[in-house]
This record gives structure tokens, C-alpha cells and sequence, in this order.
């Protein structure tokens, strides 16, 4: 072989398609590759495999109507999917939410929180590929808290919840003492979980210093959640917009020094940590009375009748993944003129190239998985 020819092998990239699939089946994804030996060049995610027309179908259809369609946005966390549409229907037609109901939304959503870090801790370190036995834990402690989901709800994942003004259902009986048995038993669980974890030679050696993603480009990029938090910035939506009663409860907002994949790991370790303290405080707090607002329990009976003033309205809570904000437009009538959703998931994967490119294609992966993206939310 001439040298003219060595030199040319020696600069040709190979470009590789990863997909279309997820590494841990949540949906289908695609990621084309460029790649210099195994180190990537170039990274185009192509997403859409899984569209359901989301947005346009609530156009069509009443408020009410478009709640158990949210449960379909991140299918892991519809509590809090529930919660971000509910929020912004009460803010665009003026409904109170009773203080008892505010006391559940929140436990409902930080059980959620657990529900989604747990699960993507379990999946990050499968599709790191050294480790199943995680992902069993996960699924195990999971399962206590879907068990309560179902008491009160009827259903595991598409729980189908909240209404306007508070919730379908009061809590069943023995609810707040299964709460009670998550908030004991769960910090034994992390701490089982981190023993097993935090310092394994392995985690440590494939995720530190991996799938880097810097403050100002969190910044820039409208990153939110963990992933912002992990790379430094203290954005908690919970502190920043106080929504709900979340400014009656004390608790931290835990940040990362380095924003790579390790950190966005044990990001979300200290979160749970933090969750289980607001279980605790609400579960203490949570008063008598009304759990849905009069004007709303109209409107969960005959949601035909429910006919927001016209005007818009954007609102947003801080779900597991991020920012989750719903738009709407009314125009008085039953149906909303506009609806639209900015999902934590999307918004968050957009910066996938840049955190992949100088590390190895094995890299991907883990980076991909540290980002925590639900399909049903990134193509709606």
C-alpha cells in the first residue's frame, strides 16, 4: 500500500446509524454518528418515531378531555404531567385549589420524583452495560409507590388524577401510612443503592469526566432539572416560582461541580434524599377538608360545560425531567384555541451532540442515558 494511501485511511471518518431504537426500549430513537476510530465527530439525533399528535388533538377536544392524554407526555411520571396542565387550566380561568388538595398534589409529586430517579438510575447503569442488578432494585422499590398510585387512582402509570381545581379522589384509607412506610424505608433503600454504587470503580471510571456539558451552554440552551443543576446552576422551578404551596416547605436544591455524567447521577441521588424530606414535612401538615374546589368538581362532572374566559396562559412546574410548561389559548369556548407543550425531554436532548463529541461512541450511550428522555414526551 503507497503511503498516499495510508494517509488517506488514516483521516476517513465512518458514519454509523445507532438505531432507530432506545438502549433501554423507551420509545424508539435514532442517533447518526460520524466517527473518527471510535471517537464521534459528529452526532445528529432523529427523533419523530413516535409522534401521536398530541397538541393538535387537544384542539379538538374539551380541557378536560386533554387530562389523560397528559398521562401519555412521560409515562413515568403522569402525576406530574397531571400536574402542570391542571396548573395552567386554574391559572387561565381564575379556580382556587382547596389546601387539602394542594397537600396531596405535592405528595403525589414528589412520589413521583422518587418513582423517576430511582427508574433512571437503574436504567443508566444498564445501558452502561456492567450492571443489571440495579435496575432489579429499582423496579422493586418502584412498585411500592405504584401500588399507592393505584389505591387512589385505578391505575399504575396512566393515572389519570388531578382535575381543576384539586383531585378526581380523596386519599384512600391507609394511604398516608403506605407514605409513611416510603419516607422510613426509602432513605435505606439510597443508601443500599449508593453502597452499591457511588464508588464502584466501574461508574466511576466510564462516567466521570463523560458526557461533560458546561454551565453556559445549560445556560444557553434552556437546559432544566437535573441536567441544569448537574453542571452547576441552582434552578429549582419549586424555589423560583414558589407554585402550589412548595414555598412552605424546606428543603435544597443540590447542585454538581463538573456537569458530567457522574453528576447528573448523583444529582438525582440527593434529590430523592430531598423529596423524602417534603414527604415528610406534608405528610405531617397535610389539614382536613375539601379535596376539589366546588367550581371544579362542576367541571370534572360536566367538563363540556367548563369554558375558560378568553385569554393565554403559560404554566410550568418542576417535573422529574425538568421544566414541564403547558401553553393554552382560549377563545371561550369549551376547546382550547392553541395548546402546547414544552416538554423537559425534548429541550433537554437538544444538546446531545455537544456533550458526545471528543468521547468515545461506548460513550454515547451512558451520555445519552444520563439525560433521562421519555420518547412520549420528546415526539408527543
Amino acid at each position: 500500500m503507497t503511503e498516499e494511501n495510508l494517509s488517506t485511511l488514516a483521516t476517513q471518518t465512518l458514519e454509523v446509524s445507532l438505531g432507530p431504537q432506545h438502549p433501554s426500549t423507551h420509545g424508539v430513537f435514532r442517533m447518526n454518528a460520524t466517527l473518527d476510530g471510535e471517537t464521534i465527530v459528529k452526532l445528529k439525533p432523529v427523533m419523530g418515531y413516535l409522534h401521536r399528535n398530541h397538541e393538535k388533538l387537544a384542539e379538538d377536544m374539551t380541557y378536560l378531555g386533554s387530562m389523560p392524554y397528559t398521562d401519555r407526555l412521560d409515562y413515568i411520571c403522569s402525576m406530574t404531567n397531571n400536574f402542570a396542565y391542571a396548573l395552567a387550566v386554574e391559572k387561565l380561568a381564575g379556580l382556587e385549589v382547596p389546601e387539602r388538595a394542594e397537600y396531596i398534589r405535592i405528595i403525589m409529586a414528589e412520589l413521583t420524583r422518587l418513582v423517576n430517579h430511582t427508574l433512571l438510575i437503574g436504567f443508566l447503569l444498564n445501558d452502561l452495560g456492567a450492571f443489571f442488578t440495579p435496575v432489579l432494585y429499582a423496579f422493586r422499590e418502584r412498585e411500592k409507590i405504584l401500588d399507592l398510585f393505584e389505591s387512589v387512582s385505578g391505575s399504575r402509570m396512566m393515572c389519570n388524577y388531578f382535575r381543576f381545581g384539586g383531585v378526581k379522589i380523596d386519599f384512600s384509607p391507609g394511604f398516608l401510612e403506605g407514605v409513611k412506610s416510603i419516607i422510613q424505608n426509602y432513605p435505606k433503600f439510597l443508601d443500599e443503592f449508593e453502597k452499591l454504587l457511588s464508588e464502584n470503580e466501574i461508574l466511576m471510571a466510564r462516567c466521570q469526566n463523560v458526557g461533560v456539558l458546561s454551565k453556559e451552554l445549560a445556560i444557553s440552551a434552556g437546559i432544566s432539572g437535573p441536567m441544569l443543576r448537574a453542571s452547576g446552576v441552582p434552578y429549582d422551578i419549586r424555589k423560583v416560582d414558589g407554585y402550589s404551596i412548595y414555598n412552605r416547605f424546606n428543603f435544597r436544591v443540590p447542585i454538581g461541580e463538573v456537569g458530567d455524567v457522574y453528576d447528573r447521577y448523583y444529582v438525582r441521588i440527593l434529590e430523592m434524599r430531598e423529596s423524602i424530606k417534603i414527604l415528610a414535612q406534608a405528610v405531617k401538615e397535610i389539614p382536613e377538608g375539601p379535596f376539589i374546589s366546588p367550581k371544579g368538581a362542576a367541571g370534572a362532572k360536566a367538563p363540556r360545560t367548563f369554558k375558560p374566559p378568553k385569554g393565554q396562559v403559560y404554566g410550568r412546574i418542576e417535573a422529574p425531567k425538568g421544566e414541564l410548561g403547558f401553553y393554552l389559548v382560549s377563545d371561550g369556548s369549551p376547546k382550547p384555541y392553541r395548546y402546547h407543550v414544552r416538554p423537559p425531554s425534548f429541550i433537554n436532548l437538544t444538546i446531545l451532540e455537544d456533550m458526545c463529541i471528543g468521547n468515545k461512541i461506548a460513550d454515547a450511550i451512558v451520555t445519552l442515558g444520563s439525560v433521562d428522555i421519555v420518547l412520549g414526551e420528546v415526539d408527543r
